[in-house]
């Protein structure tokens, strides 16, 4: 029998069984032979033995750049991409043998979610509603409250397909949101969101997780969120996962670097040489130059750059303590697609 909360033999009651947990997960992708006007492509082996455990009541996220096996990881915790080896298990029901109960275990919003399009804001909220079980009444209530929680009344009544990109994605939050789920699966759920529409999502599943427990597992590739709303993330490159903690956890990973960035206006002035000595460490992109260095390191840096003849040739600059990316960039991970800001 399976169920969140097992009893050990000796009749005291053991902690009750993580809301997600996956052991050894494998997903290859075969090859494509090559068809008219498309090359062949070699076979992608998407996820590549992850184990992974997520607490009840946890916001864990999983981050990595485009490619890095997050959503066919998500799509098997979904139940939606049967995995060729490994087990997953979602509050105490094993997906890979029962894969149709995660259906009524979980809401899942997708990157991409046609099916609700011709649908209005409202009817979108209900219907799902009432798909996840909720009666006419009970699924008009939750439908009323999740859009006064959005602030999407004025939207109410137009069609999906008529919103703008940052309107759809939080109507289809609204959706997910629907329906009280235990576990909330979100990949990338503020795509195209302005700030204030952002911070309105997150209060919402903040509130969820403090009033009923409700877990989250997000799929990100943006730092800055994972910084600011995750417990615990995942770092995921080619499949595998490189790296699992918390963000303060993770950022000790590089120890007590600091990042300076430095923006020149029109070139760098190579011609003096503290400028020409820090070049030789610096990631250039455009413009712009970032380093990772020592407290003391830097101070020497920042002294060069704005206090002898550089100064006039430097735009901006800044100087932080660690980030995510640049736990990743220390992995040895890519960081094409990872958004900064």
């Amino acid at each position: 029998m399976e169920t969140g909360t097992e009893q050990a033999v000796s009749g005291v009651e053991t902690p009750p069984r993580p809301a997600v947990r996956t052991t050894g997960l494998v997903k290859t992708y075969p090859a494509a032979r090559a068809r008219r006007g498309a090359p062949a492509t070699p076979a992608v082996r998407a996820s590549d033995g992850v184990t992974l455990t997520v607490g009840r009541g946890e916001i864990f996220g999983l981050l990595g750049p485009n490619g890095a096996g997050k959503s066919t990881l998500v799509r098997q915790l979904t139940g939606l991409l049967r995995p060729d080896e490994g087990a997953v298990e979602v509050l105490g029901h094993d997906l890979v043998r029962h894969p149709e109960r995660a259906a009524r275990l979980l809401a899942y919003l997708s990157q991409h979610s046609t099916a609700l399009d011709e649908l209005t804001v409202a009817l979108a909220v209900e219907t799902t509603g009432r798909l996840r079980g909720m009666g006419a009444h009970e699924a008009r209530r939750s439908r009323d409250a999740v859009l006064e929680e959005l602030e999407l009344g004025p939207l109410a009544g137009r069609p999906l397909s008529k919103l703008s990109g940052g309107q759809r994605r939080l109507a289809c939050v609204a959706a997910a949101l629907a329906g009280d789920r235990e576990l909330l699966v979100l990949d990338e759920p503020t795509t195209g969101m302005d700030p204030l529409a952002r911070r309105a999502v997150w209060a919402a599943v903040d509130r969820r997780r403090a009033e009923h427990g409700t877990t989250v597992v997000l799929v990100t590739h943006n730092v800055i969120e994972a910084e600011t709303v995750l417990d615990r993330v995942a770092v995921l490159d080619r499949g595998r996962v490189v790296a699992c903690d918390t963000p303060g956890g993770l950022k000790a990973l590089v120890g007590e670097d600091v990042r300076l960035e430095l923006v020149w206006r029109e070139g760098p002035p190579l011609d003096v040489p503290e400028i020409a000595a820090l070049r030789a460490d610096a990631a250039v992109s455009g413009r712009r130059w970032t380093l990772r260095m020592t407290p003391a390191d830097a101070r020497a840096a920042v002294t060069a750059v704005t206090c002898g003849p550089a100064f006039a040739a430097l735009d901006d600059f800044t100087l932080a303590t660690p980030s995510l990316e640049d736990v990743y960039l220390a992995l040895g991970g890519r960081t094409e697609g990872l958004v900064k800001a």
